[in-house]
């Protein structure tokens, strides 16, 4: 491939969104005039020095009042200025206003209203404080205060005025990232090795810019407003022609001369109805679209706890201290109105490098809730207590949140469930693949692109060239969870947590991916735990099961015996429910018996 479509690959992947937005906003009328009306405003006040016909403070005392005429084409203001002229000038001193304000209200409201909705926390509360206070202040009065202390410093007045419109600014970012914090693809990228700065770059600002854009063109028309508002009440140098100014003497005049008022009146009002109408219509536009996404240990339980941590038998036995993951008496809970509730109690086991290890139950069982402990990924107001979390000879949960964040996309990789709900909608399939490689891996861009396409190719997908280049949108559920797949095993990780790989997968793909899944464990020699809560799965791709009950371990075993002979009852109702109407696992193991020990029988209904 050459060089110039590595760089159109690897080139911004949200351009041909925009383009198609930019391309629907110029084909409405509404947005197509409004835009011209703001690009000849904008090019008035840049032509102003060349297309003006005179100096906007020479003084004409034939002209005082006169009416237009061909030397005077709006005729002459009440001290024979030329009216066009101050007109033209007047026009860059309202749009140098408006971008002082729109840029302070910017580069402050939106980049603390990011950093408050994805940290939460006091910074949260405090930015939120601030932002409340500025709005309950009297703005006219702080900004006449302004005036009178720095002498009617134009750009620091209006300066000030973009820090009353902030909280504007700050509230819409703030409420956007809450939204888009909670997707799922915000913690696929986070699991993948991707720092908070990268994050918010990469996947928070997309879904922020959009209602950015249109909250810019409402304030700038607000700030056109206000400056001549102040213009108005005489705040400003004489001297500089401005909108404000000139509508403050045809006020003056406005019996015996309606036109003075009547010139800049009209070009404000149509200025700022452009940015009216120019918001609106993107506000029907733009759009990004992101997909939607304690009850106490019993006998029964603490037994299967104790089974859990006891070392594993026959093909993976091996020493607990050298296990791939260990978890000791892991305790969940979340913060309610009426107290803490505790949704995981005290559970504990073991997986040995290159084990399969199932974690099934129902719904409400706390099987997910184990695994997002694992890897530091609890919902808000979630938090949990452990003796120790060890993966790979390192006790997570005793490392500061840097180092820990470091095992993330290369000592533990992470296949979530809803595959297309974990890929953001803004990039293509190849530059998310890429992105932890280059981030984590410190890989060229070279080196990460083989090695996506290696991966793609790994994972059984053929076209890989149009999948690198494809949306998520754009490819089936199948093939997105086989990305997943892919980006998971990319950092080959010795320990991969699988949150229900494939609940939203059809029978025949569900299938598919789990032989992949088997593959790829016994390939790269990982520990791998399954959650679950169907036992057909667990049949297919399980050497050991746990089966989890309302916050507990309930029973744990090697999957054989389980299916020969479960011990609780909620185990065998599990296992009937899942393998409804297909032979048993003791049937299974009879037919399969003769093919040999490492023959890995497959149960009906999978």
């Amino acid at each position: 491939m050459s060089t110039t479509a590595i760089v159109q690959e690897d080139a911004d992947p949200r351009a041909s969104k925009r383009q198609s937005i930019f391309s629907r906003f110029i084909r409405t009328p509404a947005g197509i005039i409004s835009l011209g009306v703001i690009l000849f405003i904008i090019a008035v006040a840049v032509l102003a020095p060349w297309i003006s016909p005179q100096d906007p403070n020479y003084v004409d005392l034939f002209a005082a009042k006169a009416p237009p005429s061909a030397e005077h084409w709006l005729g002459g203001d009440s001290t024979g200025r030329d009216i066009l002229s101050r007109l033209i000038w007047g026009t860059r001193t309202t749009l140098w206003g408006a971008l002082i304000t729109i840029v302070t209200a910017l580069v402050i409201g939106a980049p603390a209203g990011v950093v408050a909705g994805y940290f939460g926390g006091a910074f949260d509360r405090a930015a939120s404080w601030v932002s409340d206070a500025i709005q309950a202040i009297p703005g006219m009065i702080i900004l006449l205060v302004v005036a009178a202390g720095t002498r009617q410093n134009f750009p620091l007045l209006m300066a000030t005025v973009g820090v009353l419109l902030t909280p504007g600014y700050y509230r819409i970012a703030r409420a956007r990232t809450l939204t888009i914090r909670n997707e799922p693809f915000v913690a696929a990228a986070w699991v993948a090795g991707l720092s908070h700065p990268r994050i918010i770059v990469k996947h928070i600002f997309p879904g922020v810019y959009a209602p950015i854009i249109i909250q810019t063109a409402l304030a700038a028309g607000i700030a056109m407003g206000i400056q001549a508002g102040l213009q108005f009440l005489g705040i400003g140098s004489a001297n500089v022609p401005s909108w404000g100014a000139m509508m403050n003497e045809g006020f003056r005049f406005m019996l015996t001369s309606p036109l003075l008022l009547l010139w800049p009146s009209a070009a404000l009002g149509v200025t700022i109805a452009a940015l009216a109408v120019m918001g609106s219509t993107l506000g029907d536009l733009v759009r990004v679209r992101t997909p939607s996404a304690g009850k106490k240990a019993t006998a029964a339980a603490a037994t299967a706890n104790a089974a859990a941590r006891a070392p594993a038998t026959g093909a993976f036995a091996y020493d607990a201290d050298k296990a791939a993951v260990r978890v000791e008496n892991l305790r969940v809970a979340y913060a309610t109105p009426s107290g803490e509730s505790e949704v995981v109690h005290g559970i504990s086991f073991d997986v040995a490098p290159g084990e399969v290890l199932g974690i099934v139950g129902e719904s409400g069982s706390g099987k997910s809730q184990t695994v997002f402990s694992m890897l530091d990924l609890l919902p808000s107001g979630g938090r949990y207590e452990a003796d120790g979390i060890v993966i790979s000879g390192r006790d997570v949960a005793k490392l500061p949140a840097k180092e820990r964040a470091k095992l993330l996309g290369s000592e533990i990789g992470y296949i979530p469930q809803e595959p297309m709900s974990n890929l953001d909608p803004c990039y293509t399939i190849g530059f998310q693949l890429m992105q932890p490689l280059r981030s984590v891996h410190k890989k060229s861009r070279k080196e990460a692109r083989d090695i996506a396409r290696a991966m793609l190719e790994r994972v059984g997908i053929a076209d890989v060239d149009r999948v690198m280049k494809s949306y998520p949108f754009e490819i089936s559920g199948g093939m997105a969870q086989r990305v997943l797949i892919a980006g998971a095993i990319a950092g080959q990780p010795s320990v991969l947590l699988a949150d229900e790989p494939t609940t939203a997968l059809d029978v025949t793909v569900q299938a598919e991916v789990l032989e992949l899944l088997r593959e790829l464990q016994d390939e790269f020699h990982m520990a791998l735990v399954l959650v679950t809560h169907n036992f057909g799965v667990v049949a297919d791709i399980c050497d050991r099961v746990i089966v989890m009950r309302d916050g507990d371990i309930v029973e744990v075993g090697e999957v054989r015996e389980t299916f020969a002979g479960a011990k609780e009852p909620y185990t065998r109702d599990l296992i009937s429910a899942s393998l409804d109407g297909a032979a048993s696992r003791r049937e299974l193991d009879e037919e399969f018996a003769g093919k040999g020990a490492n023959a890995q029988p497959a149960a009906q209904g999978a």
